[in-house]
């Protein structure tokens, strides 16, 4: 937890951008000590890496990585998985031991299908949008402190793409989440090529809005710049959606602000699903976490808490299990109810 805390208190924020409601502020640090790990792309790319449903049946919440590099395997919370029975994405940063299968804890994306479309995933370009990804995290780690799993709440996953997703005109016959950032994939370029990185950035503060931040930072900057488009695009998601209020930069005050509050909230930990330490932070106004694995802390993360915009009262409405979800989109695009029952 010493690690983390310290990890906060070096970073230094630079200029910010500002585009469509969005602001980024870049996060360098001086000698900040890095890990020898493979990025999930990079693996799958070289044929290192496989990605599979754990059973011919499935799980909606876990997925098997089979890594056999010689290296760890970064996989960083809200990368989305595409194929097998229905795209996922990662419930929280872990590093997969070299040669080893590890069952990960992951999230559907995509409530309409449980059929196989390939026998395995490929990585996507999309994260999580940051304000269903914000949401998620939260319930991962309210699952981690109480029953020690990293289980989110799939109910409030599925129904936040489906609001967003009605929010953005973004129809699709599975609910993917995927459909909103195709829907818009030029503006959500547009953000993307006014973000370049720094040669020693190794995170951002990412404001929508003056209201609204969350913060990524990576042991090293090759890592930042790999995820930063994709960061960039998440984030943007949710300033496409609130762009009318949102017509100047946040402030410098306001980054400050939320890296203190993260640095002065209480924090605790947890071994791993695979290599190292899960810590989580739980500060004033804000929700993170880190993976911590031989005294580095190889990803930060953190957000304004969500309920922020509600006075803090949580309105989530129930929600249905996954048969009702699915059987729902079906009979929405005219399909049959299959008999496939799922897991």
């Amino acid at each position: 937890m010493d690690q983390v805390r310290t990890a906060i208190s070096s970073l230094g924020i630079g200029e910010p951008t500002f585009h469509g409601g969005l602001t980024v502020f870049p996060l360098t640090a001086e000698d900040r000590p890095s890990l020898s790990y493979l990025m999930l792309a990079e693996g799958l790319e070289k044929g290192l890496v496989s990605v599979t449903e754990v059973s011919e049946g499935g799980s909606v919440p876990d997925l098997a990585v089979e890594n056999r590099a010689d290296r760890p395997l970064l996989i960083v919370d809200g990368e989305e998985l595409v194929g097998a029975k229905q795209n996922r994405v990662a419930n929280l940063t872990l590093l997969a031991a070299a040669g080893k299968t590890t069952i990960i804890p992951v999230s559907c994306v995509e409530a309409g299908r449980w059929s196989y479309d390939r026998p395995d995933f490929e990585v996507s370009e999309r994260m999580h949008y940051a304000s269903g990804r914000a949401e998620r995290y939260r319930s991962v780690q309210e699952s981690m402190r109480t029953t020690g799993t990293r289980h989110s709440d799939q109910g409030r996953v599925w129904s936040s793409i489906d609001e967003t997703a009605d929010a953005m005109a973004a129809p699709s016959e599975t609910g993917a989440m995927s459909a909103i950032f195709d829907r818009h994939e030029k503006t959500l370029d547009d953000y993307v090529r006014g973000v370049a990185p720094a040669p020693e950035q190794v995170g951002a503060i990412f404001a929508v809005g003056e209201r609204r931040y969350g913060l990524d930072v990576f042991d090293r900057p090759g890592t930042l710049a790999a995820f930063l488009p994709r960061l960039v695009r998440s984030y943007a998601v949710d300033a496409l959606a609130r762009r009318a209020e949102a017509v100047k930069a946040a402030p410098l005050s306001g980054a400050r602000g939320f890296l203190d509050r993260l640095r002065e909230g209480s924090f605790d930990d947890y071994p791993a699903v695979g290599l190292g330490r899960d810590v989580g932070i739980v500060a004033d106004g804000a929700i993170g976490g880190a993976l911590v694995a031989d005294d580095v802390t190889v990803h930060l993360t953190g957000f304004s808490d969500p309920r922020d915009d509600r006075g803090g009262r949580d309105e989530r409405p129930d929600h249905a299990n996954y048969r009702q979800r699915r059987d729902s989109l079906r009979r929405r695009h005219g399909r049959p109810e299959s008999a496939e029952t799922g897991p």
